[in-house]
């Protein structure tokens, strides 16, 4: 993945040099693959704007609670 074109939104974690999760914004992509994802391992998922707004909603609402128990 060409990182040149990505801004930087976001590191999760960042509190080690593991390979920490972050959230990034291409602006030259489609918009349905703006937002971009990567893992701790290199990968990456694409989604569109509306598909983060409707994760971040339904993490406000509680619907993640026991993903993060488990």
């Amino acid at each position: 993945m060409a990182q040149e074109n990505l801004v930087h939104i976001l590191t999760l974690c960042g509190n080690c040099n593991c390979g920490c999760p972050e959230l990034y914004v291409d602006p030259q992509a489609p918009a349905e693959q703006r937002v971009v994802i990567t893992d701790d391992f290199g990968n990456a998922i694409r989604l569109s704007g509306g598909q983060l707004r409707d994760i971040v909603e339904l993490a406000r609402a509680g619907a993640l609670d026991d993903a993060t128990n488990a």
